[in-house]
């Protein structure tokens, strides 16, 4: 399974993108489907080449990070309480404010490409995102990703 409800959380927390990607990153390494190093391997790589986009009815992001830091392929989703401070993929001068992250541990590019793909639909669909951002429990928010990206 590649989401997994244990790397879904709801109303996180968090001052800053880099509170958030820690936050996330930490349940990767918890559950063993990411090293040790994955954490910070995100935060560095965020700060690199930032994964944020202006979605339709918010902000999202997406990071991931390179795949020796990821022992086998997983997805998780945040949704945070208030929006941090992210920059923009592709376009790190605009500072976007997302209120939910993709947050992927990918083993193979091709799998990567594939998926965002899939999450690029998902987040032309605003009913959806409003959904997730709505959802009451981690069964809700799985049973709403889960068959549109997988």
């Amino acid at each position: 399974k590649m989401l997994r409800k244990e790397l879904i959380r709801l109303d996180v927390e968090a001052k800053t993108a880099e509170e958030a990607l820690r936050i996330m990153a930490g349940l990767f390494v918890e559950s063993g489907v990411a090293k040790p190093s994955y954490p910070d391997a995100i935060v560095a790589r965020e700060a690199q080449y930032p994964t944020a986009l202006p979605a339709t009815a918010f902000d999202i992001a997406v990071p991931h990070t390179f795949a020796e830091h990821v022992n086998e392929p997983a997805m998780g989703i945040c949704v945070l309480r208030e929006p941090v401070e992210f920059h923009q993929m592709g376009s790190p001068e605009i500072t976007l404010h997302p209120r939910l992250l993709f947050m992927l541990a990918i083993t193979d590019p091709k799998d990567q490409i594939k998926l965002l793909r899939k999450i690029m639909k998902l987040i032309q669909n605003p009913e959806a995102l409003n959904q997730i951002r709505e959802a009451g429990d981690v069964d809700e928010v799985y049973s709403i990703v889960n068959p549109q990206l997988f």
